[in-house]
């Protein structure tokens, strides 16, 4: 099973360029009319999660924490260019329900407001891969490493947001709860970070200048989420 890495991300660049550069407008000009819309992640980081769905092509996505559906609306406009695959979000909010276009959303996208924990591993059944960018608090991610990421099939693609803000995870959040999880079987996450990984950032940049997509989406550069396969 191929690795989640810099070289398999510049070569998805390159192989879904086109759908990507239009992924990027729709996403900039649903930011321009919903200039109150709260848009959680950094644009290499938006990008990898959509060129990995695109590269997958999952049939059932699982998002922890859709906000107000900046990453809800990624997701969804990948689904859609694969021309297949169904969202499962699921948060304590649901201001998602009223930022994402109506024509994305479509038949592919179910919301449900509430406490994931209240549902347990239920939560993810059939994923093909996990979105998490919920509560970044430690006692969430022992229960999210203790429940959900073991139950998932072998290989299956994860993405966790914000853990690489500075060049290591907070000493006392999510982050350093899930990358002890990870060392514990072995398992690299690959980061865009430009704290934890500023070469990587700088290789993928040079990437995005090349291949024409380095006009920004949005202002944040940080990038702190991680992927990896369970």
């Amino acid at each position: 099973m191929e690795p989640i890495d810099t070289e398999l991300v510049a070569r998805l660049y390159a192989a879904h360029r086109g759908g990507l550069d239009e992924a990027r407008r729709a996403q900039r000009a649903l930011l321009t009319r919903n200039s109150s819309m709260r848009a959680q992640l950094d644009d290499v980081e938006a990008e990898i999660t959509y060129l990995l769905l695109r590269h997958v092509r999952p049939e059932v996505v699982v998002e922890l924490g859709a906000l107000d559906g900046w990453s809800t609306s990624w997701i969804l406009r990948a689904l859609q260019d694969n021309g297949s695959g169904k969202l499962r979000s699921y948060d304590l909010v649901d201001g998602a329900l009223r930022q994402v276009p109506d024509e994305l959303a479509g038949e592919r996208w179910s919301f449900t407001r509430g406490d994931v924990r209240d549902i347990g591993p239920d939560v993810i059944a059939g994923a093909d891969y996990l979105f998490i960018d919920a509560d970044h608090g430690a006692r969430f991610a022992r229960w999210y490493t203790a429940q959900l990421l073991p139950a998932l099939r072998s290989g299956t693609p994860v993405s966790v947001h914000d853990v690489f803000h500075q060049r290591w995870a907070r000493p006392f959040g999510e982050g350093r709860v899930v990358l002890r999880w990870l060392v514990g079987r072995g398992i690299e996450p690959f980061t865009a970070s430009r704290a934890r990984a500023p070469r990587v950032y700088a290789q993928l940049s040079a990437v995005k200048s090349h291949t024409g997509l380095d006009d920004p989406v949005r202002s944040g550069r940080r990038n702190p989420m991680i992927f990896f396969r369970s």
